[in-house]
C-alpha cells in the first residue's frame, strides 16, 4: 500500500496542466532536500520508497531521514553528498501534474543546469539564508533569464539556522532583486522555508508570522502558465508523414508532430515550408479522435486537402505569417563539451525535425555569467562557458528568435563522430 492518499481516474490524470520546473542553487544549498520534502510531505511517496532511504539514512550515519537521496541516486551522489546529473520526479497533486528536474549546483556542471531547465515553465532558485546571493546564484539566475523561464520563485532556505529572521529574508530578497533587474525575467516571488523542517514547502509556517506569501506547494499548483507559450505564430514542425496503406484507411495521408506555436483550425489557410505550397487543414486527429482546435504544446495528426510534397524536417505556417529562413543564424550557445569549439568548426546541427550540417564562421564574443559583461578578447567557447556565435547551415532553416519561441527558436550542436549533443543554442 503507498502513502498517496489522492487518486485520480485516467481521463482526469491525462487532462490535468502539466508544470515543469527545475531546482538550481549552490552546493549544499539544499535542492534535492527541498525536492524529498515536498514528495514527502505532499503525500507522493511510495511507502517501499519511504523504507528504502530510511535504511540508506541509517547505513550512512544520519540522524534523521535524509529525504535527498530520494532524488540523489548515483552511487557518487550518495557518497559525497552532492547532486551531480540532472535527476527528474514526476508527482501529481488534485490540481496539477509536476515533472521536477533536480539539477546541481557545481560549476563544473553548469551544462546539466541547462539540459533541466531548458523546458522548463518555473525555476526554483535555492539561497542559503546564512550565505546570501553569491555567484552560483546569479549564474543560475542568468541561465534561467537565457533560457526564457517566465516564472522564478527564490526559495531563502534554511531559515531555521537565522532564527527565522525576517531582517535575513529582506536583506536577500534586496540583493536579488538588485541582481535581476539587469534579466528579462517577468514573474518573481520569494519564500522564506526550511526544506529540512519543512516550513513553507507544503504547510504554512508558525515560524514567519511576518510572512503573508503563499507556500512553495500552492505557488506550483497555482502560477499561470497557459500565457508562456505562443498562440500567435502558427508554427508545425512535421515530425513524420503517416500512410497506414490498411484496408480502412486505404487513402490516409497525415502529417504527425507537435504544434510549437498558433492557433489551427480546420479549414484554416496554411502554407508548407519550404516548398511554399498553400491549402487547407482537413482535419486535425490526435488519439482521442478530431479536434476542431489545436495548439501548444499539444501533439497531433493534421491532413490537408491537397496532396502536396511534405516531409519530416518540413514545417506547416500560415501564408501572412511566416517564420524566418536562412542559412546564416546567429545563437547564443551553452557549450557542454569539453573539447573547445573553434571557428571554422563543423557539426550537425539539430533545429526541431530537421537535420542538416553547419560550419561555425564566427565567435562574437562570451560571457562572463558572474558579471553579465561580454568577453572579446578571448574568443574560444570551452565546457560550460556560454557565448554568441554565427553559424551557416547547408540547408535554410526557418525559424524564430528564442524569444519569440522557444521551440523554433532552439538548436542543438551535435559532433558527428561520437554523435554527442556538444552545444545548447538558443537563436537570436
Amino acid at each position: 500500500m503507498n502513502t498517496i492518499e489522492k487518486e485520480f481516474s485516467t481521463e482526469e490524470y491525462l487532462n490535468m496542466d502539466l508544470l515543469r520546473f527545475t531546482t538550481a542553487g549552490s552546493v549544499d544549498d539544499g535542492k534535492s532536500t527541498l525536492i524529498g520534502r515536498l514528495l514527502h510531505d505532499s503525500k507522493s511517496i511510495f511507502e517501499d520508497q519511504m523504507d528504502a532511504v530510511e535504511l540508506a539514512s541509517k547505513n550512512m550515519g544520519d540522524h534523521q531521514v535524509n529525504l535527498a537521496l530520494l532524488t540523489d541516486g548515483l552511487r557518487a551522489e550518495r557518497e559525497q553528498g552532492i547532486t551531480i546529473d540532472v535527476a527528474y520526479r514526476y508527482f501529481a497533486t488534485p490540481k496539477r501534474k509536476f515533472i521536477i528536474a533536480d539539477t546541481p549546483g557545481h560549476i563544473q556542471y553548469t551544462r546539466n543546469m541547462v539540459t533541466g531547465a531548458s523546458t522548463a515553465n518555473l525555476a526554483i532558485i535555492l539561497v542559503d539564508a546564512r550565505h546570501g546571493v553569491v555567484e552560483q546564484t546569479c549564474r543560475h539566475a542568468f541561465i534561467a533569464s537565457l533560457l526564457q523561464i517566465k516564472h522564478l520563485v527564490i526559495c531563502i532556505n534554511k531559515m531555521d539556522l537565522v532564527d527565522f529572521s525576517e531582517e535575513v529574508f529582506t536583506k536577500i530578497k534586496g540583493q536579488f532583486d538588485d541582481f535581476s533587474s539587469k534579466l528579462e525575467i517577468q514573474d518573481i516571488q520569494y519564500i522564506p522555508i526550511s526544506a529540512l523542517k519543512g516550513d513553507n514547502v507544503v504547510d504554512k509556517s508558525e515560524n514567519t508570522p511576518w510572512f503573508d506569501g503563499s507556500t512553495l506547494l500552492y505557488t506550483l499548483e497555482n502560477v499561470h502558465i497557459a500565457s508562456d507559450y505562443n498562440f500567435v505564430d502558427c508554427r508545425f514542425p512535421v515530425q513524420r508523414v503517416i500512410r497506414p496503406q490498411s484496408e480502412k484507411y486505404h487513402d490516409f495521408r497525415g502529417y504527425a508532430g507537435k504544434i510549437e506555436g498558433g492557433v489551427f483550425k480546420p479549414g484554416d489557410e496554411v502554407l508548407a515550408l519550404p516548398s511554399g505550397f498553400t491549402t487547407k487543414i482537413k482535419s486535425i486527429e490526435t488519439m482521442n479522435g478530431p479536434i476542431g482546435e489545436a495548439f501548444p504544446p499539444e501533439n497531433i495528426v493534421m491532413t490537408l486537402e491537397d496532396e502536396i510534397d511534405i516531409s519530416r524536417g518540413d514545417m506547416i505556417a500560415k501564408p501572412n505569417n511566416q517564420p524566418k529562413s536562412g542559412q546564416d543564424i546567429e545563437l547564443m550557445i551553452c557549450w557542454l563539451n569539453e573539447k573547445k569549439i573553434i571557428p571554422g568548426g563543423k557539426y550537425g546541427i539539430r533545429h526541431t525535425t530537421k537535420d542538416a550540417r553547419c560550419i561555425v564562421k564566427d565567435i562574437r564574443y562570451k560571457v562572463d555569467i558572474n558579471t553579465l559583461h561580454k568577453i572579446e578578447d578571448d574568443l574560444s567557447l570551452g565546457l560550460n562557458e556560454i557565448g554568441r556565435i554565427h553559424v551557416r547551415t547547408t540547408q535554410p532553416f526557418f525559424y524564430d528568435s528564442y524569444k519569440k519561441n522557444r521551440g523554433t527558436g532552439s538548436v542543438i550542436l551535435v559532433d558527428e563522430n561520437t554523435n554527442e549533443t556538444v552545444g545548447a543554442g538558443m537563436i537570436i
